[in-house]
C-alpha cells in the first residue's frame, strides 16, 4: 500500500507539471523512479531502464486524457498529427531498441544532460513570431522526419516529446496553446511505441515480478491514474501565473532533477 501511495503522489506531481507547461512530467518521473527502483527490489543495473519504460507507459494514458481535453477546445492540429505519427512510432521503437542496450549509468548521464538542455531552452530559447489561429497546420515529409528524431530521443530519456514538439511547432508560427494540444496527441504515439519497445526488447527476466519487460506495472498504472486526475489543477494554476515566471521556476527545477540523477549514480 505504501509504494502505491508513492506512485500516486509522483503521478500527481507529474500531472500538475504537465498541466502547467505541457512538458516536464516525464523527466520528473524518470528521476524519481530511478531513485525508488532499488528500494522495491529492482536490480540497480535495471533501475534506469525501468524508470524510462514505466514513465513512457504512464504517458500513454496521461497524453490521451490531455489530447481529448485539448481536442474539445479545437487546439489539436490533426493534419500535423497525421504527418508526425508515422515518424514518432518509428522513432519511439528505435529509441527504445537502442536504450535497452545502453548501460544504466550511461542512460543516467544522458537523461541528466537532456534536463540541462531543456532548462537552457526554457531560459534562453527565442520564439518566432506566432501567426496564431491563422497559422496553417505544418505538414509534409519534414514533419514526419522530425517525428523520427523526436520519438527516438523521447524514448531514450523517457518523455512524451513535448519539450521538442512544442518549440518546433511554435517556431513554425503555431500559437502555443495549439502547439501544446498537438504535442499531447503526438505524445500518445511516442509513449505507446516506446513502452512496447521496452517491454518486448528487454532481456528475459529483466525484472523480478509485476512487470512486462522493463515496464513495472504498479508504477505505470499508479502514476497514470494520478496524473490524469491532477493535470487539470496544473492547467488552472498556469492561467494564474505569469509565463516567464513559470519558465524560470521550471528551468531551475530541471537543473535539480539533473543533479539528483547524477547523485543517484
Amino acid at each position: 500500500m505504501a509504494i502505491w501511495l508513492v506512485f500516486l503522489a509522483l503521478g500527481a506531481v507529474a500531472g500538475v507539471l504537465a498541466g502547467l507547461l505541457g512538458i516536464g512530467g516525464g523527466l520528473v518521473l524518470v528521476a524519481a523512479l530511478a531513485w525508488i527502483a532499488p528500494e522495491i527490489g529492482i536490480p540497480q543495473e535495471a533501475a534506469m531502464h525501468t524508470a524510462l519504460a514505466s514513465s513512457l507507459a504512464s504517458i500513454v494514458l496521461t497524453a490521451t486524457a490531455s489530447a481529448r481535453a485539448h481536442a474539445k477546445r479545437g487546439s489539436v492540429m490533426w493534419p500535423t498529427v497525421r504527418w508526425m505519427v508515422p515518424g514518432l512510432l518509428l522513432g519511439g521503437w528505435l529509441g527504445s531498441f537502442v536504450a535497452v542496450r545502453i548501460d544504466g549509468e550511461w542512460l543516467r548521464w544522458i537523461v541528466a544532460g537532456y534536463c540541462l538542455i531543456a532548462a537552457a531552452q526554457l531560459l534562453f530559447g527565442k520564439n518566432r513570431a506566432e501567426l496564431g489561429a491563422d497559422a496553417p497546420p505544418p505538414q509534409g515529409a519534414p514533419m514526419s522526419a522530425a517525428g523520427v528524431g523526436i520519438g527516438a530521443v523521447s524514448a531514450v530519456v523517457g518523455i512524451g516529446g513535448g519539450s521538442m514538439t512544442v518549440p518546433l511547432l511554435v517556431w513554425r508560427g503555431v500559437a502555443p496553446v495549439r502547439a501544446v494540444g498537438t504535442s499531447s496527441a503526438c505524445g500518445v504515439a511516442i509513449g505507446l511505441a516506446s513502452a512496447i519497445g521496452y517491454a518486448l526488447n528487454a532481456p528475459a527476466g529483466a525484472l523480478p515480478e509485476h512487470a512486462i519487460g522493463y515496464v513495472y506495472l504498479p508504477a505505470a498504472i499508479g502514476v497514470a491514474v494520478a496524473s490524469v486526475l491532477c493535470a487539470p489543477y496544473g492547467t488552472r494554476l498556469a492561467h494564474k501565473l505569469h509565463g516567464d515566471t513559470l519558465k524560470r521556476v521550471f528551468a531551475a527545477f530541471l537543473v535539480l532533477v539533473a543533479v539528483s540523477l547524477l547523485l543517484g549514480g
